[in-house]
């Protein structure tokens, strides 16, 4: 039976960090859809063309890991891939079930130590109990660790001792164990969450303190996990989120670092638009947010693509839902000729170093998503 090895001490204890997303990478992970899913309802056959543009950027790159839940679906991801032009020899399966797609918030937290990497596996539950079930994403953090050998951290409860938690079983009875030995796992998704790569990690008041995560931590103890479990220094917090965003506000929709001092966030010109208002008020507050070291960030700016809207409702298209990959950022595109390129013209100038790609993102944000959610980065 397959085993992991927890960690009994933080990662900030052993000197483990996250990496910034623009750190090299050894590979990109994601969870194919399925079409039982929610994410896409009366859409899902549009969704595998859309991947595969994708992860055909990413493969030329690097490696492309991909959760399946057997061998058969393996059959018919590969299929998929070679129909819309995604070559398959960087690409690698995995059978680990998930219940939806969202990589980026069910998937491992890479943390690096010099050469040495381990997973935390913080708790998921579907922003905020949503969308049950969700014990298969839940699970997907130690079932990988479990397939490439790497040792977990588990952030657990308060006041309990560590201790409780040694030895090693299957990947989902270690988690449920963990929960029920040492409080709840508390529970985050990657895309509430943004580094710098310097120290300093950005999230929101909304997604983090919202009752339907933690509801017995306080922000200063939330503080604290994001310190010792992602190895930072430094918290900057910011109030708001838009239109469409059923994540209850995740950072990686409003504002994401391009270095460690570069800052680029949404804004919306446009005063009858509902994701005006909002996004003022974060541009504001960007304006006071300081570093690890006191200093004050440069904040670019980048526009809002027009209101993207299916079935009557508002979508979160944003392209601030951009992915780094090695020697390229994918930014996500909206058919909006006007902002698309001059979203695009803007992260070009400040990653001269960087291939600036569009990807066509229309059919994928009807899943409340773009690029950035769907993939989470395995650091080299």
């Amino acid at each position: 039976m397959p085993k992991v090895k927890v960690l009994d001490k933080t990662p900030a204890q052993l000197g483990y960090t996250f990496p910034p997303e623009w750190a090299a990478h050894r590979g990109t992970w994601f969870s194919w859809p399925r079409p039982e899913g929610i994410s896409f309802p009366s859409k899902y056959h549009t969704v595998p063309e859309n991947l595969a543009r994708i992860m055909g950027e990413i493969q030329s790159r690097e490696q492309v890991h991909i959760n399946v839940p057997n061998e058969n679906w393996e059959h018919v991801v590969r299929q998929q891939l070679k129909e819309h032009g995604c070559p398959t020899t960087s690409v690698f399966f995995h059978f680990i079930k998930t219940n939806e797609s969202w990589c980026r918030d069910h998937g491992p937290a890479f943390v690096k130590n010099g050469s040495k990497t381990a997973i935390v596996d913080w708790g998921f539950n579907a922003w905020g109990g949503k969308y049950p079930p969700y014990d298969d994403d839940d699970a997907v953090p130690t079932r990988i660790a479990e397939e490439l050998k790497f040792p977990v951290f588990y952030p657990r409860g308060l006041g309990v001792s560590p201790e409780r938690s040694r030895g090693a079983a299957h990947a989902d009875a270690l988690k449920r164990d963990a929960q029920a030995t040492l409080g709840r796992i508390v529970v985050m998704e990657g895309g509430s969450v943004e580094f710098n790569g310097a120290g300093t990690v950005l999230t929101t008041t909304n997604c983090l303190l919202n009752k339907n995560r933690n509801p017995k931590l306080s922000k200063k103890q939330i503080e604290q996990y994001l310190k010792d479990y992602y190895g930072q220094r430094h918290v900057c917090w910011l109030t708001g989120g838009i239109e469409g965003d059923d994540t209850d506000g995740h950072i990686d929709d409003l504002a994401r670092f391009l270095s460690p001092t570069k800052l680029v966030m949404a804004v919306e010109d446009d005063p009858k638009d509902a994701n005006h208002r909002v996004l003022r008020s974060v541009r504001k507050q960007v304006d006071k947010l300081r570093d690890q070291d006191g200093r004050a960030f440069e904040i670019i700016e980048i526009p809002m693509p027009r209101a993207v809207v299916h079935d009557g409702q508002r979508l979160p298209a944003t392209y601030v839902n951009f992915y780094f990959v090695n020697g390229a950022l994918l930014v996500p595109t909206y058919r909006d000729r006007k902002n698309d390129r001059k979203a695009i013209e803007i992260l070009r100038s400040h990653l001269p170093k960087h291939e600036v790609i569009g990807i066509d993102c229309v059919e994928l944000i009807w899943g409340l998503g773009a690029i950035h959610c769907l993939t989470q980065q395995w650091p080299r």
